[in-house]
Protein backbone atom coordinates (compact mmCIF):
# COMPACT_ATOMS: atom_id res chain seq x y z
CA UNK A 1 0.00 0.00 0.00
CA UNK A 2 2.58 2.22 0.84
CA UNK A 3 4.04 2.19 -2.57
CA UNK A 4 1.17 3.01 -4.11
CA UNK A 5 0.66 6.04 -2.00
CA UNK A 6 4.33 7.07 -2.49
CA UNK A 7 3.50 6.55 -6.62
CA UNK A 8 0.45 8.24 -6.39
CA UNK A 9 2.01 11.08 -4.54
CA UNK A 10 4.89 11.73 -6.71
CA UNK A 11 2.55 11.75 -10.17
CA UNK A 12 0.35 14.39 -8.02
CA UNK A 13 3.34 16.34 -8.33
CA UNK A 14 4.07 15.89 -11.23
CA UNK A 15 0.68 17.30 -12.34
CA UNK A 16 1.26 20.09 -9.86
CA UNK A 17 4.59 21.10 -11.29
CA UNK A 18 2.91 20.96 -15.16
CA UNK A 19 0.12 23.47 -13.62
CA UNK A 20 2.72 25.35 -12.20
CA UNK A 21 4.39 25.52 -15.31
CA UNK A 22 1.61 26.97 -16.64
CA UNK A 23 1.24 29.48 -14.11
CA UNK A 24 4.53 30.89 -15.59
CA UNK A 25 4.63 30.54 -18.71
CA UNK A 26 3.19 32.89 -21.55
CA UNK A 27 2.29 30.96 -24.63
CA UNK A 28 -0.52 28.85 -25.32
CA UNK A 29 -1.03 25.65 -23.38
CA UNK A 30 -1.22 22.42 -24.47
CA UNK A 31 -4.25 21.75 -22.26
CA UNK A 32 -6.04 24.78 -24.03
CA UNK A 33 -8.73 22.65 -25.83
CA UNK A 34 -11.65 25.12 -26.13
CA UNK A 35 -13.64 27.98 -24.07
CA UNK A 36 -14.17 25.58 -21.81
CA UNK A 37 -11.12 23.69 -21.13
CA UNK A 38 -8.09 26.06 -20.87
CA UNK A 39 -5.16 25.54 -17.93
CA UNK A 40 -3.94 29.06 -18.33
CA UNK A 41 -7.54 30.84 -18.01
CA UNK A 42 -7.51 28.70 -14.68
CA UNK A 43 -3.68 29.19 -13.85
CA UNK A 44 -3.54 32.89 -14.21
CA UNK A 45 -7.36 33.68 -12.51
CA UNK A 46 -6.80 35.32 -9.01
CA UNK A 47 -7.62 32.18 -7.60
CA UNK A 48 -4.25 30.41 -8.62
CA UNK A 49 -2.65 32.69 -6.12
CA UNK A 50 -3.09 31.93 -1.88
CA UNK A 51 -0.38 34.73 -0.08
CA UNK A 52 1.75 34.71 -2.86
CA UNK A 53 2.30 31.28 -3.40
CA UNK A 54 1.04 29.33 -6.40
CA UNK A 55 -1.25 26.56 -5.77
CA UNK A 56 0.28 24.81 -8.14
CA UNK A 57 3.55 24.77 -6.08
CA UNK A 58 1.38 24.62 -2.28
CA UNK A 59 0.28 21.21 -4.59
CA UNK A 60 3.98 19.91 -5.28
CA UNK A 61 4.75 20.40 -1.63
CA UNK A 62 1.20 18.81 -0.47
CA UNK A 63 1.51 15.45 -2.44
CA UNK A 64 5.27 15.16 -1.99
CA UNK A 65 4.54 14.94 2.26
CA UNK A 66 1.57 12.50 1.52
CA UNK A 67 3.89 10.31 -0.20
CA UNK A 68 6.37 10.89 2.51
CA UNK A 69 4.14 10.06 5.21
CA UNK A 70 2.35 6.97 3.02
CA UNK A 71 6.10 5.41 2.69
CA UNK A 72 7.22 6.09 6.24
CA UNK A 73 3.83 4.37 7.42
CA UNK A 74 2.32 7.40 9.16
CA UNK A 75 -1.59 6.11 8.77
CA UNK A 76 -2.90 8.66 10.87
CA UNK A 77 -0.97 11.99 9.85
CA UNK A 78 -1.32 10.61 6.30
CA UNK A 79 -5.32 10.46 6.32
CA UNK A 80 -5.59 13.40 8.39
CA UNK A 81 -3.28 15.23 5.43
CA UNK A 82 -4.95 13.96 2.55
CA UNK A 83 -8.55 15.09 3.84
CA UNK A 84 -7.08 18.61 4.31
CA UNK A 85 -5.86 18.20 0.82
CA UNK A 86 -9.02 16.32 -0.73
CA UNK A 87 -11.00 19.54 1.09
CA UNK A 88 -8.46 22.41 -0.49
CA UNK A 89 -8.77 20.88 -4.11
CA UNK A 90 -12.74 20.44 -3.57
CA UNK A 91 -12.74 24.25 -3.04
CA UNK A 92 -10.82 24.96 -5.88
CA UNK A 93 -13.07 22.50 -8.04
CA UNK A 94 -16.11 24.50 -7.33
CA UNK A 95 -14.16 27.60 -8.21
CA UNK A 96 -13.66 26.36 -11.65
CA UNK A 97 -17.21 24.96 -12.13
CA UNK A 98 -19.33 27.82 -10.55
CA UNK A 99 -16.79 30.96 -10.40
CA UNK A 100 -14.26 30.50 -13.20
CA UNK A 101 -16.34 28.34 -15.40
CA UNK A 102 -13.51 26.86 -17.12
CA UNK A 103 -11.86 23.55 -16.11
CA UNK A 104 -8.10 23.01 -16.07
CA UNK A 105 -6.73 19.28 -16.96
CA UNK A 106 -3.99 18.79 -14.88
CA UNK A 107 -6.15 20.37 -11.94
CA UNK A 108 -8.74 17.20 -13.28
CA UNK A 109 -6.52 14.85 -12.88
CA UNK A 110 -4.97 16.16 -9.45
CA UNK A 111 -8.67 15.83 -7.93
CA UNK A 112 -8.70 12.59 -9.57
CA UNK A 113 -5.58 11.60 -7.42
CA UNK A 114 -6.22 13.28 -4.62
CA UNK A 115 -9.56 11.14 -4.57
CA UNK A 116 -7.79 8.28 -4.97
CA UNK A 117 -5.38 8.79 -2.32
CA UNK A 118 -8.46 9.49 -0.11
CA UNK A 119 -10.08 6.36 -0.45
CA UNK A 120 -6.67 4.03 0.03
CA UNK A 121 -5.35 6.40 3.42
CA UNK A 122 -8.88 5.78 4.86
CA UNK A 123 -8.64 2.08 3.84
CA UNK A 124 -5.74 2.28 5.32
CA UNK A 125 -6.37 3.41 8.46
CA UNK A 126 -9.58 0.95 8.37
CA UNK A 127 -7.73 -1.94 7.92
CA UNK A 128 -5.30 -0.83 10.54
CA UNK A 129 -7.76 -0.53 13.03
CA UNK A 130 -9.77 -3.65 12.61
CA UNK A 131 -6.27 -5.51 12.61
CA UNK A 132 -5.47 -3.69 16.11
CA UNK A 133 -9.10 -4.86 17.57
CA UNK A 134 -8.36 -8.42 16.34
CA UNK A 135 -5.08 -8.66 17.86
CA UNK A 136 -2.95 -9.80 14.99
CA UNK A 137 0.17 -9.07 14.12
CA UNK A 138 1.25 -6.10 12.63
CA UNK A 139 1.14 -6.21 8.55
CA UNK A 140 4.49 -5.10 5.97
CA UNK A 141 2.26 -3.53 3.47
Amino acid sequence: MRYLILVLGIAGAVVSGLALQVHYSTATEPCSINAHWDCGVVNHSPFAVLHGVPVAAIGIAGYLMIAALGFFRQRFALMLAVIAAFCFALRLTFIEELVLEVWCLYCVISQTIIALLLVLSVGWVAAEYRRLRSGLPSSVS
